[in-house]
């Protein structure tokens, strides 16, 4: 099903503000994702290229969601690939600080815009990315917040035994992004659970 233009436009809003919220995160150079952290781990570990090991990894989990009815959709492929495209060319117009503080001021700045764009591209249903489909095929019965949690600290946890770097931006994520996503999915009214055909008609 084509989805209607306003949740079109949700999808592909959400999904700029999230690889700028990724692009912040990596430039502040203070950890990465949990996800991101794994994938890397697997990167070191194999001698894999990156993209492979993403897309290797994200094939898992959303195939593993899939046996949690957390089905794929046209939302999957767009934020993989448009988040991808916007984190390198917004990468390429930042650069690191060179004072730690300033670094902590774009780490704490990185949250809002991720959970904002995480609530958007979620609230579309359109389909979940790999992380937040880990996450939901879990809620019920663990709260979205929390199960977001659990998969970012076990990729985490799975990347430093691999071999990758770990820092206090991996843990501001761990514990920080799921409750940042749901309150900012409560301040848009959307829910971020996949319905194929979501109450309201056109409303998210």
């Amino acid at each position: 099903m084509i989805p209607s233009a306003r949740r079109t436009a949700m999808l592909l809003i959400g999904c700029v503000v999230l690889g700028t919220g990724v692009a912040m995160l990596l430039t502040a150079d203070l950890g990465s994702d949990g996800y991101s952290t794994f994938v890397n781990g697997i990167t070191l570990s194999t001698g894999a290229a990156f993209w492979i090991a993403n897309l290797v990894v994200g094939v898992v989990l959303v195939a593993l969601a899939m046996f949690r009815k957390v089905y794929p959709g046209i939302g999957t492929v767009v934020q993989v690939v448009l988040v991808g495209v916007v984190v390198d060319v917004v990468l390429g117009l930042m650069t690191t600080p060179d004072h730690l503080a300033w670094r902590a001021v774009l780490l704490a700045a990185a949250f809002p815009v991720l959970a904002l764009g995480i609530a958007l591209y979620l609230g579309s249903h359109t389909g979940a990315g790999p992380a937040e489909a880990a996450a939901l095929a879990w809620d019920p019965p663990v709260a979205f917040k929390w199960s977001y949690s659990v998969v970012q600290g076990g990729g985490a946890i799975g990347g430093w035994l691999l071999g990758a770097t770990v820092g206090v931006g991996t843990l501001a994520v761990i514990f920080l992004l799921g409750p940042a996503v749901d309150l900012a999915a409560r301040m848009l009214r959307v829910d971020l659970h996949q319905a194929t055909d979501p109450p309201g008609g056109d409303a998210a």
